[in-house]
């Protein structure tokens, strides 16, 4: 994988320590998609439904089998007729049977019939009379056809590819969800961590006014309730400082738990300052949505398995029919060459049929059940695609606001910080009070908070779109993977 080689430097870089480590988002994205369990299961799942379109492709392909009994001993007493009085007696049996067969087997999807090519040896030993007898098939065709039955294999000729194309698009979205996990996670550690940096210099300018304002006091200049407000700040700062450390603690541990590492002192985590200034359009989102994602394909499937129990009721109503043929060379002898001297032909052909009579209207019952099934699911798609189509259309329109919101929020920032700075100068130059400071920290404080929570929004809002699109919108192409690596 493509981030092996970051997390094999990123953890030698931690066991040397010879620097703090800082990770940004696409760092910890890259390793959460490698390591966290649930991309582990978002494989393990993909690997699941490749497997099974293997099984389905390979039922039609021929299959070649081998069957027999051996060894089949078989000494007890058997019920004999006699053929002339027909008087029943038991006489002893002590023989043993061998059997092999070999065939070649073909279904016929289009037709749901099955095309079968045996050779088929038997052989029966009776201790007894000393004797043993032959009986060789060595070519035998057979075909079975059913005629109006229901055609499971045709039907999953229609789904199976459908379903294997939605199991690789659902991997990518899964994957975009480890994504969105990943986001939320580290712009919480990212918060918390912004938090306590902010609590420690909150407490250094506390520590630093507190002893300017002592000295200010023994001067006259500062009034003892001042003080007190500021002691007061001050001891909420420490106290803030250590709640912080353990809200930091708790966010690194669910972060780095997520992506299955233990080995995190020290780290820090580089907040994505640079938002592009992205606007999707609406109609294009859409569209690729509907192009590239599981969406159409889950409607495509779950309408077609309503259409296929239309189907299957209607076949088991009424007249059931199927037809029988084979073709095949058979000799019995007492040896096992003369087995297969002039061959004798056999043909077979039969057609077997079943006709309810009366049934008390249990099929044509579920015939119309099917179809009252199949019509609530195509309104039930429907709605489900108007409900998804408009989603993602609000969803734009949220996005769209996004980079604005962000640009705000760190002007926000910016102004929130010089106000602080001029106010704590002032402080020093006692020009404002202790609560005109304390305010302008608090503004401070929720202007950093504003701007990493307009931060996360877009930034969850982007790959939210990706994950509806499996597009990138910053490189503009769709998202892949090498799904035969996966499955490797």
């Amino acid at each position: 994988m493509r981030y092996k080689a970051f997390i094999i430097l990123l953890l030698s870089s931690w066991g040397l320590a010879a620097a703090q480590p800082r990770l940004t988002l696409p760092d910890v994205i890259g390793m959460a998609q490698e390591r966290s369990y649930d991309a582990m299961v978002a494989r393990l799942s993909f690997m699941s439904h490749y497997w099974s379109y293997r099984s389905f492709r390979a039922e039609l392909l021929p299959s070649v089998n081998l069957s027999g009994g051996l060894l089949q001993f078989n000494r007890s007493m058997v019920e004999a007729r006699n053929y002339e009085d027909g008087r029943i007696s038991y006489v002893k049996n002590n023989s043993m049977t061998n059997s092999l067969a070999l065939s070649l087997d073909q279904n016929i999807a289009p037709l749901g019939g099955r095309l079968s090519l045996q050779s088929y040896l038997y052989r029966l030993d009776q201790f007894s009379y000393d004797s043993k007898i032959y009986n060789s098939q060595p070519l035998r065709l057979s075909y079975t056809q059913p005629l109006r039955a229901y055609n499971s294999l045709k039907w999953q000729k229609r789904t199976e590819p459908l379903r294997y194309e939605q199991a690789k698009r659902a991997y990518l979205e899964a994957m975009e969800g480890v994504t969105l996990r990943t986001v939320q996670l580290f712009f919480s550690v990212l918060s918390a961590q912004s938090d306590y940096q902010q609590s420690q210099a909150t407490l250094k300018d506390r520590e630093h006014l507190f002893g300017i304002a002592r000295k200010r006091h023994e001067l006259g200049t500062v009034t003892k309730s001042e003080i007190l407000q500021l002691e007061l700040s001050l001891l909420n700062a420490q106290v803030e400082v250590n709640s912080h450390r353990l809200t930091l603690d708790d966010q690194l541990f669910k972060l780095f738990s997520y992506l299955r590492m233990t080995d995190y002192q020290g780290v820090e985590l580089i907040p994505p300052y640079t938002v592009p200034d992205l606007v999707v359009n609406t109609d294009e989102v859409v569209s690729r949505a509907l192009t590239n994602s599981t969406h159409n394909l889950q409607q495509q499937v779950t309408l077609l398995e309503a259409q296929k129990l239309v189907a299957q009721a209607k076949a088991n109503k009424g007249l059931q029919m199927q037809l029988n043929g084979e073709l095949a060379l058979n000799q019995t002898a007492d040896n096992f060459a003369d087995a297969y001297r002039h061959m004798r032909d056999n043909e077979i052909v039969g057609l077997t049929l079943s006709l309810p009579i009366f049934d008390w209207g249990v099929s044509r019952g579920r015939v119309k059940m099917a179809q009252a099934d199949l019509e609530v699911t195509k309104t039930q798609l429907e709605q489900a695609h108007e409900a998804y189509v408009q989603d993602l259309r609000t969803s734009v329109m949220q996005f769209n606001m996004q980079a604005t919101q962000c640009r705000n929020a760190q002007r926000a920032q910016d102004i929130a910080d010089e106000r602080y700075d001029i106010m704590r100068r002032r402080f020093e130059a006692g020009g404002v009070s202790v609560t005109d400071l304390n305010t302008a920290q608090q503004e401070q404080e929720r202007a950093r908070a504003q701007y990493i929570g307009q931060l996360k929004t877009f930034w969850s809002g982007y790959y939210a779109l990706r994950q509806a699109t499996l597009y990138d919108w910053i490189r503009q192409c769709d998202l892949s993977a090498d799904f035969e690596e996966i499955v490797k």
